[in-house]
């Protein structure tokens, strides 16, 4: 059974207005020009996350970069032979970059583009959490602070987070999990490990409402129901996929199905129509009493990213990832575990029980 540690109350975490670029296409046609040639004279490459806009993720495309989830942005970026690397994300996808790209320079398009799940996990809070528990290992979410990261034993991403611990459960081990208790939750329940959760959650995901869910569904019965599993429980329990960023992609472009209702940042339905042109994409429902809109799902933080503000950083400067040495080191090992984990189990060195 999932128990919750007495986390200090603190307010839940407000999002800044959502302000989305508009361009024009001249406008839009200038700033690309210029991003382009800035780049090739600081010799940098661009990578943006399926939940940025989708100017940045062709540009990304078209400049040689690379548009996927957080840690294929890092370790692209790692193998690119490109001295500056450019994160069109939120500010724990820089810092994942600095971690893995040491001596690169890292700039982001705004360093105020944060998360809610990385806000609601203060590095102080979290290490009090640990030290109230030292008969068990800590486990966190990529979506987190370099600085938890260097206190945490695990790193995971959504895709290998249930396999990592069960591996661990198999080991023996009793956990600490931070900081999104739906995904935690998950996790728990296909593990079966014995986890304490960080009770803090994604705003997007956190959203979605499973009964407005139904609904849709129903007027829709060919379709299927792609989760992310940062959405709570009763929306998971609807899914015919549960699955990370790149996982839901992929069910779109296999599945036969001819629509698809999607849980999960609506930026991501700029590569889904690229992977399967011939499917229809629907937005799974965020509305529910009082809602003021159908479905809000998409990240304030990251429709901070924008190609004025890339063009900006590149010409003056700025906005650049720094992370003290040792957090760096620290966070480094974890997430290390993490990429040996992923190997040794592509290789059939792990094998995981029923």
């Amino acid at each position: 059974m999932s128990l919750a540690f007495p986390v200090p109350v603190r307010p839940v975490i407000q999002p800044p207005p959502m302000v989305e670029e508009v361009l024009g296409d001249d406008e839009r046609a200038e700033l690309k020009a210029r991003i382009k040639r800035l780049m090739k004279e600081q010799d940098a490459v661009l990578v943006a996350h399926y939940y940025t806009s989708a100017d940045l993720q062709d540009l990304a495309e078209e400049t040689g970069g690379c548009v996927s989830d957080s840690l294929e942005m890092a370790r692209f970026g790692h193998a690119h032979p490109g001295k500056t690397l450019i994160v069109a994300g939120v500010k724990f996808m820089g810092e994942t970059a600095k971690i893995l790209n040491p001596e690169k320079r890292v700039i982001m398009p705004d360093l105020g583009a944060e998360c809610s799940l990385d806000l609601a996990c203060p590095a102080d809070e979290f290490a009090a959490f640990c030290d109230a528990h030292p008969d068990r290992l800590s486990v966190v979410y990529a979506n987190t602070s370099a600085a938890v990261k260097a206190r945490a034993d695990w790193v995971v991403t959504s895709g290998i987070a249930a396999k990592i611990v069960k591996y661990l459960h198999q080991q023996g081990h009793k956990l600490l999990w931070a900081p999104d208790r739906h995904l935690g939750d998950y996790v728990q329940r296909i593990s079966g490990a014995d986890m304490l959760l960080w009770q803090g959650s994604c705003v997007v995901h956190e959203a979605f409402k499973a009964e407005a869910l139904k609904k849709l569904r129903a007027e829709h019965p060919n379709a299927a129901v792609l989760v992310h599993p940062e959405s709570p429980e009763a929306v998971i329990a609807l899914a015919d996929v549960v699955g990370s960023t790149t996982q839901l992609i992929e069910a779109v472009r296999t599945l036969p199905n001819p629509e698809f209702i999607v849980a999960t940042d609506n930026g991501i339905f700029h590569k889904m129509h690229a992977a399967a042109p011939g499917k229809i994409l629907l937005e799974a429902p965020t509305a529910g009493e009082g809602a003021t809109c159908q479905s809000c799902a998409h990240c304030p933080w990251m429709a901070m990213n924008g190609l004025r503000k890339l063009a900006a950083v590149l010409e003056n400067g700025g906005n650049e990832i720094h992370i003290e040495e040792s957090i760096r080191v620290r966070a480094r090992l974890s997430i290390q575990k993490m990429l040996d984990f992923a190997a040794a189990e592509k290789a059939g060195q792990i094998q995981l029980g029923d």
